[in-house]
């Protein structure tokens, strides 16, 4: 779990300040996103989902020096607003937000699309696509000299994935409302992403349906047969250089 150095780079985002959404452990796509932020110099804030999940997230959210580490449950109100308060308070401005979180009731996700009840089609929603619009809006008074918005998502939201179901219809809600976020913040020097970094064997893709097949699939597809395992190489270095204002 160490933070890789970059000599070269390590303070290519001093200064900098970055909220990471979604840190459930050290298999996290968020976690591997907030190493490499973290090695390029940034400030980082950390959010974990609950006590339970506290214990595994703060000693990460140590090793990442994170001045800010506080509970964010998006389905709880008030809780997304304190920790974008709190960013005004310590720092003043934020330079990058990671949203990785999706979340869809079991019951949901693990049926076919067209037995999704109201509930459950309201739930996914909420957690997988509407936070991300409330919290780039949060997000948008703090970012004064422009920023980056950063959420994930998947191909399943393009084509049909065995499994993926309802999800899958999230996602691409997800990155319609990428599109028109960037549309109405670019002006402003703020860029929004939808990132893609394949299947992961992370917490939240245990949810579901044979995972382990999809996963396989995928590498047999890949060219060397392997998939990406952390956000911590050469490339999203100059994927976070590129894609954060200077």
């Amino acid at each position: 779990m160490t933070i890789p150095e970059y000599p070269e780079t390590k303070v290519a985002l001093k200064g900098r300040k970055g909220l990471i959404v979604g840190i459930a452990n050290d298999q996290s796509i968020a976690w591997g996103c907030a190493k490499a932020f973290r090695a390029l110099g940034a400030d980082l804030a950390v959010t974990y989902l609950n006590d339970k999940a506290k214990k595994f997230v703060e000693p990460l959210a140590r090793e990442l020096e994170a001045p800010i580490f506080m509970p964010l449950d998006v389905m709880t109100p008030g809780q997304m607003e304190a920790v974008f308060d709190e960013i005004g308070k310590q720092w003043g401005q934020l330079d990058f937000l990671v949203h990785s979180i999706a979340f869809s009731p079991k019951e949901a996700l693990q049926g076919r699309l067209i037995d999704v009840k109201r509930d459950g089609f309201l739930v996914t929603m909420d957690v997988s696509c509407w936070s991300f619009i409330r919290m780039a809006h949060l997000a948008e008074p703090l970012m004064k000299n422009g920023g980056t918005l950063f959420t994930m998502t998947y191909y399943g939201s393009q084509v049909v994935v065995e499994n993926y179901n309802i999800m899958g219809v999230a996602k691409a809600a997800l990155e319609c409302a990428v599109r028109y976020i960037a549309a109405e913040v670019g002006p402003k020097g703020i860029r929004v992403h939808a990132i893609s970094p394949g299947p992961l064997a992370t917490r939240a893709a245990s949810g579901i349906p044979e995972f382990d097949e999809l996963m396989e699939k995928a590498q047999s597809r890949h060219r060397n047969g392997a998939l990406s395992a952390s956000m911590t190489s050469e490339g999203p270095r100059h994927f976070w250089r590129s894609t954060v204002p200077s």
